[in-house]
């Protein structure tokens, strides 16, 4: 069984089999960025070889999970430039993307002019169908069933909101709850909370179950690097495995918040510094 078989079996009486192989590969990848960026995740080493026609994330040593919303936070120690930051993640997908297509222009079509012009034409709808990802999941994220024209624009100031005031990403959205008056916010964040109650009205379901909603695309739970390092540090220095048990046993049920594993969802104490990963981790 090839690739495509196994893979994209849609695509087997595709006329075009290798533009139809690009088209779900693009697909595929334009989900899984989308997916990543709605919990905060950051690959840490995107090249080409990290990435995996299927749509899996693969090869990701220098992982880690965001705190502190920033579209520029970084953590391999390695990438320096900010290449692979989390908010360049659907950029350089699309880069690697580029250079997939590069490589099946041949059998695209004999003529390679018209080959880089189906590939660019496929390229092009990279974009497209990661903010189409991107943005179901970020209405879900706060409890938006429909869809409406200005919900681009809330959801970006709430973000623009969490990386002003330094906010915890994973936290702010897990925690969002429309019966709650935001007292102890500053006024931008009361601001915000008026509109978006003013479109939850515009849907039919009640508060209730966009709560419901927004708690099922929004983790309590993430693998918070303080928590990772406690982990690690007890094993290797104390052969104490007991730490990472636990630790394996709290994110393997992310969406379940209880006073039992309320210590895996505080932030990292506060001038805890900047947090480093490596290759190999």
């Amino acid at each position: 069984m090839n690739l495509r078989q196994r893979h994209f079996s849609e695509t087997a009486d595709a006329e075009n089999s290798a533009l139809a192989l690009l088209e779900g590969v693009i697909e595929r990848q334009s989900a899984l960025i989308a997916q990543w960026l709605l919990v905060g995740f950051i690959h840490g080493v995107m090249n080409t070889d990290n990435m995996a026609l299927s749509g899996e994330t693969i090869d990701y040593g220098p992982c880690a999970f965001m705190d502190v919303y920033d579209p520029a936070t970084v953590f391999s120690s390695i990438d320096r430039q900010g290449r692979y930051a989390y908010g360049n993640q659907a950029g350089i997908a699309q880069w690697n993307l580029t250079r997939f297509a590069e490589s099946l222009l041949p059998l695209l079509d004999t003529d390679e002019s018209h080959a880089v012009e189906l590939a660019q034409a496929a390229l092009e709808k990279f974009a497209v169908r990661f903010e189409f990802h991107w943005l179901e999941g970020m209405r879900a994220k706060i409890g938006l069933f429909t869809s409406q024209a200005g919900d681009l624009e809330l959801i970006k100031s709430l973000l623009e909101w969490m990386q002003r005031a330094q906010a915890d990403y994973t936290n702010t959205l897990r925690d969002l709850d429309p019966s709650c008056v935001p007292a102890n916010e500053d006024a931008d964040f009361r601001d915000w909370h008026e509109r978006w109650l003013s479109r939850l009205s515009l849907q039919p379901q009640t508060h209730g179950e966009a709560v419901q909603l927004l708690r099922r695309h929004s983790p309590a739970i993430i693998p918070r690097n303080h928590k990772v390092e406690e982990a690690l540090e007890a094993a290797v220095e104390s052969g104490d495995y007991g730490p990472l048990k636990r630790l394996l046993a709290v994110i393997a049920n992310p969406y379940e918040a209880t006073e039992e594993n309320a210590d895996f969802r505080s932030p990292p104490p506060l001038g805890a510094g900047e947090y480093q990963t490596f290759c190999g981790t």
